[in-house]
């Protein structure tokens, strides 16, 4: 069956692309940045986050190659796309499972700063992007739900730089990066969904 007619946002928008142009190049800058300052002070928290930066980028980038794309197209690649979403998760996961025996805490000034940093750049992301996540379908669905959940992510790190700072202990910066890993693997869960009930809707 031929797809059905295709919302304008999702077929070629100018407006819809520079946005989605704008959070991929925020999103790969930031990632250099906030990887070099986990690595540097080793924290759980900022390399799950610096990951999830360069999967937005991922993201973004796919989806500005594939707005002009068939229905059924987006809808396909919405899925891989949710597959893409578990990356930080896994990462998250991974570093948690390697520090949990000795929380060693970050430093607190440095996590906290790159925190609020992260916070700033995402945010951003997520109001330029907000105002056509009803319009592309899962892509765009896609990059609104991993820029909300970067916000909320980075809220948790600025937070965990405080209490860090506050008790000394590594536990905070270990949650954080657990915590990220749970909100993108909503976020997987959603977009997955969404691209499959578009993918049955023109099969149908």
């Amino acid at each position: 069956m031929e797809d059905g007619p295709r919302p304008a946002a999702a077929t070629g928008d100018p407006a819809l692309r520079r946005a989605v142009a704008f959070v991929a190049l925020a999103n790969l800058a930031f990632f250099g940045v906030e990887f070099a300052v986990a690595r540097s002070i080793g924290s759980v928290s900022l390399f799950a986050d610096s990951v999830d930066f360069l999967e937005d980028a991922s993201i973004n980038l796919l989806i500005l190659a594939a707005l002009g794309w068939s229905t059924t197209a987006r809808s396909r690649v919405g899925m891989v796309l949710a597959g893409i979403l578990l990356v930080p998760s896994l990462a998250a996961v991974w570093t948690v499972l390697t520090k949990v025996a000795d929380p060693v805490p970050p430093a607190a000034v440095p996590l906290t700063l790159a925190g609020a940093g992260a916070l700033v750049v995402n945010l951003s992301c997520a109001l330029v992007i907000a105002r056509h996540r009803h319009h592309g379908g899962s892509l765009v669905r896609a990059a609104f739900l991993s820029a909300r959940n970067d916000v909320l992510a980075n809220v948790a790190i600025v937070a965990a730089g405080f209490v860090t700072a506050a008790t000394l202990s590594g536990w905070p910066d270990l949650l954080v990066g657990a915590g990220i890993a749970v909100l993108n693997l909503d976020a997987a869960r959603q977009v997955w969904t969404l691209a499959r009930r578009e993918h049955l809707a023109v099969e149908a």
